[in-house]
């Protein structure tokens, strides 16, 4: 099973974990990203996200299933806010459940770092002294 969603709301872990969880799932990995209070030595005020809304769905989307086609996943989820985010809240969330931890780790771990580098999803970041967008890509 499959949810991507960008929303403009506050994602709520529980309810994320919750959803990936099963009864043939042994583990399950969750990646929460959220918004830091420096970057490179300078105060971050807040962020702010855009997103190409139909591409990037149909990009998740296209992780979701290469999860499923790479890994012996049971569910994954992908969750991304869009807008502005203030310190200490969770721009992105994604949770695999899997028979066993390695699958959901390695799962995880490619769904995130994919997600960075394909989705068109972009960041501003807003200091005291300015402000930039910044690039998806690590």
């Amino acid at each position: 099973m499959i949810e991507v969603k960008l929303t403009e709301k506050a994602i709520d872990p529980l309810a994320c974990i919750n959803w990936v969880m099963s009864d043939n799932s042994g583990g399950i990995d969750v990646f929460i990203g959220s918004v830091r209070s420096e970057t490179n030595h300078r105060k971050v005020m807040r962020l702010e996200f855009e997103a190409y809304g139909e591409m990037a769905l149909n990009k998740m989307n296209g992780i979701a299933k290469d999860v499923f086609d790479k890994w012996p996943v049971n569910k994954i989820l992908i969750h991304h806010r869009i807008g502005i985010l203030q310190i200490g809240e969770i721009p992105v969330l994604i949770a695999v459940a899997a028979a066993h931890r390695a699958a959901a780790f390695d799962a995880c771990r490619y769904a995130i770092d994919t997600l960075k580098q394909n989705v068109p999803i972009w960041k501003k970041e807003v200091y005291e002294d300015g402000e930039i967008w910044v690039a998806a890509h690590p």
